[in-house]
């Protein structure tokens, strides 16, 4: 019987510095994995203790994963390192010439509801200054991947060239190679999106989403189920198995005209990771690893998963406004 392929394995032919800060990511990973899963015996996990720059609350396990992160990660070639939890870039290493940027705990407002979290994170290579080495294109990481705790604990990887899923072992404990190039379908009958809060969407999405609601009897000629589980990682990788399209846009509320997801730290990498599997990601009209942050905890509006979807979205931005109304599944661009 051939021995399954680890993570250590794959990445035997990546450069020898970025396989190191990737497994150091990893191994943090697999400890985090084995203290989720204590859940309330493992201390108060979600218990509330700050807010970050953003304004988002921190959970005290955002705040211990971030730091044994970047303990972890001054072991190896990163030189700087950018975290949600932090309010400004932290250099790790003075000798290194990597910048990694990381969500320490994506979802974490689930903890004490045993739902599915996780860990995302963004490589670059580094530049002049701190803060350069992140206010750049997304297109310019060299690779993005992400750690799900959940019923597995999973990895999710690219160096640039195609998707790789990873299932830790928990008898041998490793990561174990399960799909070497993953695809996200476009036959999918799922959408995700907040739908409480339709009524402050941009026209085009509530245009969207009313023709999606219309099922069978509408443009698309087939019945969708809606999804919400209020944490990206869930989101990402529920759609990266089986497809569909994730819409988180930005809307009329205070605070909310560039969403809540933020670029260097969520959309980049998630982005970087959906288009290597074959998908697509844009801010509902443009692609998202072509922009460029203004500054560190920058959001965005974030739209990604199956090609088909996520281009038929962008049509509907492409639309003048009087032809997007409630009748506009019957007439328009889309009109058999």
């Amino acid at each position: 019987m051939t021995a399954q392929k680890t993570l250590s394995d794959y990445l035997a032919d990546a450069p020898k510095d970025l396989a190191e800060a990737i497994m150091a990511v990893a191994l943090v990973g697999k400890d985090l994995a084995a203290l989720i899963s204590r859940g309330a015996l493992g201390g108060e996990l979600g218990g509330a203790v700050g807010e970050n720059k953003g304004g988002d609350q921190q959970k005290a396990l955002d705040v211990m994963a971030d730091d044994v992160f970047a303990a972890a990660l001054t072991k190896t070639q990163v030189k700087y390192y950018a975290s949600e939890e932090q309010d400004e870039v932290i250099t790790l290493n003075p000798n290194g010439h990597l910048a990694l940027a990381i969500d320490p705990l994506d979802g974490s407002s689930n903890i004490d509801v045993n739902v599915s979290i996780g860990t995302i994170f963004s490589i670059l290579p580094a530049a002049i200054g701190a803060n350069e080495s992140f206010l750049r294109p997304g297109r310019e990481q060299i690779a993005a991947g992400y750690i799900i705790f959940g019923p597995q604990t999973g990895l999710m990887l690219t160096l640039g060239d195609g998707t790789a899923m990873f299932i830790l072992d928990h008898e041998t404990g490793d990561y174990a190679l399960v799909d070497p190039r993953v695809k996200i379908t476009d036959d999918a009958i799922e959408y995700a999106i907040n739908a409480s809060n339709y009524r402050h969407w941009p026209r085009p999405i509530r245009a969207y989403v009313d023709d999606m609601i219309e099922g069978a009897e509408g443009i698309h000629g087939k019945n969708f189920n809606m999804r919400w589980v209020a944490s990206l990682i869930a989101e990402t990788h529920r759609i990266i198995s089986r497809g569909g399209i994730f819409m988180y846009p930005g809307d009329a509320r205070e605070g909310y005209k560039m969403g809540r997801l933020r670029m260097i730290y969520e959309a980049a990498p998630v982005a970087m990771i959906v288009e290597q599997a074959g998908g697509m990601a844009t801010d509902g009209k443009d692609r998202i690893l072509d922009q460029t942050p203004h500054e560190l905890h920058a959001r965005t509006p974030l739209v990604f998963g199956s090609r088909d979807k996520v281009t038929r979205v962008a049509a509907y931005y492409d639309l003048p406004d009087n032809e997007i109304s409630p009748l506009f599944g019957k007439r328009g661009l889309f009109n058999a």
